[in-house]
């Protein structure tokens, strides 16, 4: 089936698990909404992160969408539900992809969780490792100031740094060997986290986790992509085109990313 795969995110975090796609699903094509106008999500009420997430899930289904992605922690806390009950089509989210990661590269079972105040207010992430394994630990923290400054793009500095650390600080007092990054946009400043927690904490996030169970639903429903041409990638935002364009290029193993302006 030659229709393309749909992703959407708040703003440009998604696109660590467009990258992951294009390592697993190498032949697919991919469609990309980041809602870089109205990002961050995780201070909006739910109730407003819903009407978004289905306002470009509506965009991507017009497009002829075989299977939609949502990318974005917050919006699979609140409208993954809804979405499935309601579309034709495979929908999947982040959140037990991370929560499967993190059970696996753990010893201790003693789990951090970094990611929006609406994700940390959900409790998703810790409902989802408790299903997989009761007896583990998690702490979580909120982490607001991280997704601004990912969609800045002014990540590669020492203020950035500084940032990072500052905003994880509270971290400290809490015993833990396996972080996860419940929020997509946090892996674009990985280096960042690490270096703040510390080399003996193994990070993980959902986005290889969810590119494998992408690959897993297409072959289990026989719609691959069977055309032998190059998939042709296209990538929308509702903000800012030249930021998004150059943290897209900077990301991805693309060489000229095709994006545009879209109007929700």
């Amino acid at each position: 089936m030659n229709a393309p795969i749909g992703v959407i995110d708040s703003g440009v975090g998604g696109l660590t698990v467009v990258k992951e796609m294009l390592h697993y699903l190498p032949n697919e094509e991919i469609y990309y909404i980041g809602d870089t106008a109205r990002c961050p999500y995780g201070p909006r009420t739910p109730k407003e992160v819903v009407k978004f997430t289905w306002q470009m899930a509506n965009k991507l289904e017009a497009m002829g969408i075989k299977m939609l992605v949502i990318a974005c922690n917050t919006a699979t806390c609140v409208a993954l539900e809804s979405l499935q009950k309601h579309s034709n089509i495979p929908i999947i989210g982040v959140i037990n992809a991370g929560a499967q990661a993190a059970i696996k590269a753990t010893k201790t079972h003693d789990i951090a969780v970094i990611a929006t105040a609406g994700t940390v207010k959900s409790g998703a992430y810790e409902n989802a490792v408790a299903s997989l394994y009761s007896s583990s630990k998690i702490s979580s923290l909120a982490c607001p100031p991280l997704v601004p400054l990912v969609e800045s793009g002014e990540y590669e500095s020492e203020f950035a740094f500084d940032l990072v650390k500052k905003t994880l600080q509270p971290l400290e007092k809490n015993q833990f060997d396996t972080l996860i990054l419940g929020c997509t946009h946090y892996p674009i400043i990985k280096d960042l986290i690490q270096r703040a927690v510390g080399d003996q904490v193994h990070i993980v996030s959902s986005a290889t986790e969810t590119a494998k169970q992408a690959l897993d639903i297409l072959q289990f429903k026989g719609i691959e992509r069977s055309a032998t041409t190059a998939p042709q990638h296209r990538f929308f935002a509702t903000g800012s085109l030249p930021i998004f364009k150059d943290i897209a290029t900077n990301w991805l193993p693309i060489d000229d990313v095709n994006a545009a302006r879209i109007t929700l």
